[in-house]
């Protein structure tokens, strides 16, 4: 019971700076690209509180994947709507891919065995949350950051015929996951696995934590 306590007091807030880098990220590109709607509307800050989606959140609390509340882009206030959003899009994946190779590096070279096991656990956290946030919104699918970069590189046609195709993709999701969730029947994970495990260990690899692995 002690160790799942504190397992859950690192974990939220490994999770909460996660989202907030993510979010802030989307926000800060799409200003510096023409369009200040997150700042407008309060998103263009590093709050947690203005990123949270109950859902998305809980879903993070239980496994290695989950999302935030979306920063408002008005993507026809960008310079070039159709190559901006693609940046955009990127910031949020990249900004956790990024954090997660600054907690490895500040962990490898700062506190590797000279910190307790609970702190060792806070950044065992902050790394794998950033590398599930970062891999989840890469996927090509609406409404993750990954279906805006697709988007981004078809025309008005394509992109059209490519948003009907996906229309049924999140409630889809949404099933998948609460079934996983709820009767642990790992229908999501089946699906993912083969993308996900090379993911985690080319990253893991790069930020000179393949002991995380367990191998």
């Amino acid at each position: 019971m002690e160790g799942l306590l504190f397992t859950f007091l690192f974990r939220v807030p490994a999770i909460l700076i996660a989202l907030t880098v993510h979010e802030f990220a989307h926000g800060w590109v799409a200003m510096k690209l023409g369009d200040d709607t997150a700042k407008r509307m309060g998103r263009l800050t590093l709050n947690p509180l203005s990123h949270l989606d109950l859902f998305g959140t809980v879903m993070l609390l239980f496994g290695p994947f989950g999302w935030a509340k979306p920063v408002p882009v008005n993507f026809v206030r960008l310079g070039n709507p159709k190559r901006d959003m693609i940046w955009v899009a990127l910031a949020g994946p990249m900004s956790n891919i990024l954090f997660g190779w600054l907690f490895s590096t500040v962990y490898l070279n700062l506190f590797h065995g000279h910190v307790s096991g609970y702190a060792q656990l806070f950044f065992v956290y902050l790394i794998m949350i950033n590398i599930g946030l970062s891999f989840f919104n890469l996927l090509p699918l609406p409404p993750l950051d990954g279906s805006n970069i697709v988007r981004g590189f078809l025309s008005q046609e394509k992109e059209f015929r490519f948003m009907h195709a996906m229309r049924f993709v999140p409630m889809i999701f949404i099933a998948l996951l609460s079934i996983e969730w709820i009767f642990k029947f790992p229908a999501f994970s089946y699906l993912l696995n083969p993308l996900w495990s090379p993911y985690q260990r080319l990253l893991l690899e790069f930020y000179g934590m393949k002991a995380l692995l367990g191998s």
